[in-house]
């Protein structure tokens, strides 16, 4: 069995589920990077890149094109951001990673390019049906996911909008496509989305003092 073919296979039953090894791995990664990212570490870098080479084979197993396309910018733009972050770009003076909210031009940019990416990709999968069985839903989740990541790699507290917006969509979509553990995972996603946005939102409020440790 090469590793593809088991990445792929079933690691068990729940509730009339069945939860394939990729799906599993991919998802539980997953959420430590999202861990990681509310914590501010550059492990979340790794980790998201890893996730993402994992949930390939899942969502090529249930052939979603568009959450394939959701985690080739995932692996893309982690490779992005760890770079950003370990360079320092995104460092405050006490140097730990630095968060704030974007200026209204940067949203605008955000929701215009959450749009634009919907509709087009949406236009392809729709001019092509055998890309993906629910076209418009993945192009969202595409364009979302593209959106969340350039915003976190920025230190942009609205990543945490975008990505609670890319769930709304993604835990039934992810249902309904087979991925019950994406689903389920995708609701801790969203409980982990609020308590991390607070955390980045209340630190935009009160300036680390000098000297502070990371």
């Amino acid at each position: 069995m090469n590793p593809l073919t088991w990445l792929n296979s079933e690691a068990f039953t729940a509730f009339g589920q069945h939860i394939i090894w990729s799906d599993l791995i991919g998802n539980t990664i997953g959420l430590i990077a999202l861990t990681l990212g509310w914590l501010r570490s550059v492990w979340t870098w790794p980790a998201q890149l890893l996730s993402g080479l994992v949930l390939i084979a899942a969502n090529v197993s249930v052939q979603q094109a568009g959450s394939v396309g959701k985690q080739l910018i995932v692996v893309a733009v982690a490779v992005w951001g760890w770079q950003q972050w370990t360079r320092g770009r995104q460092r405050a003076q006490d140097g730990s990673i630095a968060v704030r909210f974007a200026t209204w031009r940067e949203r605008g940019y955000l929701i215009g390019g959450a749009v634009l990416g919907t509709l087009a990709v949406g236009g392809l999968f729709t001019a092509f049906p055998s890309l993906s069985w629910s076209p418009w839903a993945d192009a969202y989740i595409f364009a979302g996911t593209l959106v969340a990541m350039l915003a976190q790699a920025r230190g942009l507290v609205e990543f945490w909008f975008a990505w609670l917006l890319v769930d709304l969509v993604g835990v039934p979509l992810n249902f309904h496509s087979g991925l019950a553990f994406s689903g389920l995972i995708y609701v801790v996603y969203g409980a982990l989305v609020l308590w991390g946005m607070r955390d980045w939102w209340l630190r935009t409020r009160t300036p680390p003092l000098e000297g502070a440790t990371a």
